[in-house]
């Protein structure tokens, strides 16, 4: 068994400025050893330590999909000493990556069901993950209707935007993009925050449709009674606390919610699991 405290050896393939005022970038690492790469087995949802020697190691959801092969992506905000030193590599360099950590959106229970994806911000890397994923032919035919609300908080933050746009002129996915202001006047999405933007488009609420929610702990807390109102039952809501993750495998004891360890226990949760736990998240 891999030691949980090793990174795997990687080096960075390429690297994309994300957002327009570049405090986001994307991140290709290829694994030195192929073998690391069959180790280093995820699922959507999913998220991993960069580590960087001598600088230390930041917590990410992982962007790419299980899907794509001979690389693992992350989207990386530029908010700390770790991502910022991050930011300052370059296409070529050596670092970790220690990982696949904590849960993943319950697929299995997902197949044959219809799922409203739910996201803001940076925050979006894990749900284009799963968008990949389900929309890899030998997946699509395994989940029913497939829609997706996804806003930032302007046209220039939007991240992965030719994904986006070749998304969009799909028939078998809804994609609905939002942006809190914009003076853009060829702006043709909608504008307004991703809570209210749900109340408009998501589907009905039934026994068939799950919501999967990743974003900012704001717009988390003001899209549950958007969900509620539309009538979806708490375990029919899969969300992912992401912001609270901490070691990866809940040995510091930061992450906790109550008796749930965030990097261990998930990220993922329902929220009938979280209405048994205080109100931290």
């Amino acid at each position: 068994m891999h030691n949980p405290y090793k990174p795997y050896p990687v080096r960075i393939d390429d690297i994309q400025i994300a957002t327009e005022d570049k405090s986001l970038r994307t991140f290709k690492f290829v694994f030195l050893d192929p073998e690391d790469e069959e180790r280093f087995a995820y699922k959507s949802g999913q998220f991993a330590e960069l580590s960087i020697p001598g600088q230390g190691e930041i917590p990410i959801g992982i962007a790419s999909s299980p899907t794509e092969k001979g690389f693992v992506m992350f989207t990386v905000f530029r908010t700390g000493k770790v991502t910022s030193y991050l930011h300052e590599m370059k296409v070529g360099d050596i670092m970790g990556i220690r990982g696949p950590l904590g849960n993943w959106y319950p697929w299995d229970k997902l197949e044959g069901k219809n799922i409203l994806i739910i996201g803001g911000g940076f925050a979006f890397t894990t749900l284009r993950s799963s968008i990949k994923m389900v929309l890899d032919p030998p997946n699509r035919k395994k989940f029913g209707k497939i829609d997706v609300v996804y806003g930032a908080r302007t046209p220039g933050m939007l991240l992965y935007k030719e994904e986006l746009m070749e998304w969009e002129k799909r028939d078998d996915i809804n994609i609905h993009i939002t942006v809190d202001s914009t003076n853009d006047p060829n702006w043709k999405y909608h504008t307004g925050f991703v809570p209210t933007i749900t109340e408009k488009v998501a589907p009905p609420a039934d026994n068939d449709t799950y919501a999967i929610i990743c974003g900012p702990p704001i717009m988390i807390k003001f899209t549950q009674p958007v969900l509620d109102k539309l009538g979806y039952e708490h375990d029919h809501i899969i969300m992912s606390l992401e912001n609270r993750m901490k070691c990866g495998i809940g040995m510091c004891g930061r992450c906790n919610i109550g008796k749930e360890l965030v990097c261990k226990d998930g990220p993922v949760f329902t929220l009938e699991q979280l209405n048994k736990t205080p109100r931290e998240y």
